[in-house]
């Protein structure tokens, strides 16, 4: 008989891997599917300075290692797999993965999701030494520095806002000739001295030897195209939630991120939504883990009745 486990977790980011703790310490049956290693997102991040504990900081491969091994104490276990697609038809799910099948009375969703990126030649390349999608998390390295920051959303305005307290200089590359960011950004981005903005432009190419240097900046109105001197380039354009397997299973918003509260619930009973995949303000390892823990008691409720 195929076992059935009390909680399944899809995802091993630190919002899955706290599930799994909570889960497992509570004495669920625990399974978490990962398709690559632990730590998701986090582990791409060389230091993470803005995680409680760590007054050094610490790199985010560690922390995710970490976080894997307290859950795994506890009895948790962990199956490097890729989910295909899932059934949550019934009162026992069920998850379709590459090199197996999965039965479970509930599951955790922690997929998260991926910064989108600007397909330019040398930007995996630069990833970490120069080129960065999380301001909040890898600003704090360019203090009284020079950086670019590409996009015009909401993001990319509170972005610039937040390099502009720590940087030097802020060049704010964008495609239009305004912001698609609501209003409320515009007037502190003006009132910044050291923001320029670079409009109807983009960013062409970024150069330099074993790190970043410098980035090259079209315009796109005049095709001219200049080079700027930089220490690190930021990119906001938006992120992609790791959901196509959910696709007319969930409710997904229109971006496609999972509708879920703090309460982590989606609209199918026994089924939650954690870390950056689902709808939330904040996008950050200590939110993520929030949620996991929020979910594994959800789910605990859920399989004793009291839901």
């Amino acid at each position: 008989m195929e076992a059935i486990y009390d909680v399944l977790i899809i995802g091993g980011g630190p919002a899955g891997y706290t599930a799994a703790l909570y889960a497992a310490r509570a004495g669920l049956k625990t399974l978490l599917l990962e398709k690559l290693s632990a730590g998701g997102q986090m582990a791409l991040t060389d230091i993470i300075d803005n995680y409680p504990g760590f007054d050094e900081g610490i790199e985010g491969f560690a922390l995710g290692m970490k976080m894997q091994s307290g859950a795994q104490r506890f009895g948790a276990q962990t199956e490097y797999d890729e989910v295909i697609s899932v059934d949550f038809g019934g009162e026992i799910k069920k998850v379709n993965a590459a090199f197996g099948n999965y039965l479970a009375k509930t599951v955790i969703i922690s997929t998260g999701a991926s910064p989108k990126e600007l397909g330019l030649p040398k930007e995996q390349e630069f990833l970490g030494r120069g080129v960065h999608y999380c301001a909040h998390c890898d600003g704090n390295f360019y203090k009284d520095k020079t950086v670019i920051l590409v996009g015009g959303g909401n993001s990319a305005a509170a972005d610039a806002l937040h390099l502009s307290r720590l940087a030097k200089k802020v060049y704010l590359v964008h495609r239009r000739d305004n912001l698609r960011a609501t209003k409320i950004y515009h007037e502190p981005l003006q009132k910044a001295e050291n923001i320029e903005f670079l409009w109807n432009s983009r960013l062409q190419d970024l150069c330099g030897d074993i790190k970043l240097t410098s980035a090259k900046v079209q315009n796109l109105i005049t095709n001219q195209t200049q080079e700027i001197n930089c220490d690190g380039v930021f990119i906001s354009i938006g992120r992609k939630p790791a959901t196509e397997f959910l696709q007319g299973v969930l409710a997904l918003d229109d971006k496609g991120y999972i509708i879920a509260d703090e309460t982590t619930k989606t609209n199918i009973e026994g089924v939650y939504a954690v870390g950056d995949v689902r709808t939330k303000a904040l996008r950050q390892v200590v939110t993520a883990v929030a949620d996991g823990a929020v979910a594994a008691h959800y789910a605990e409720s859920y399989i004793n009745g009291s839901y």
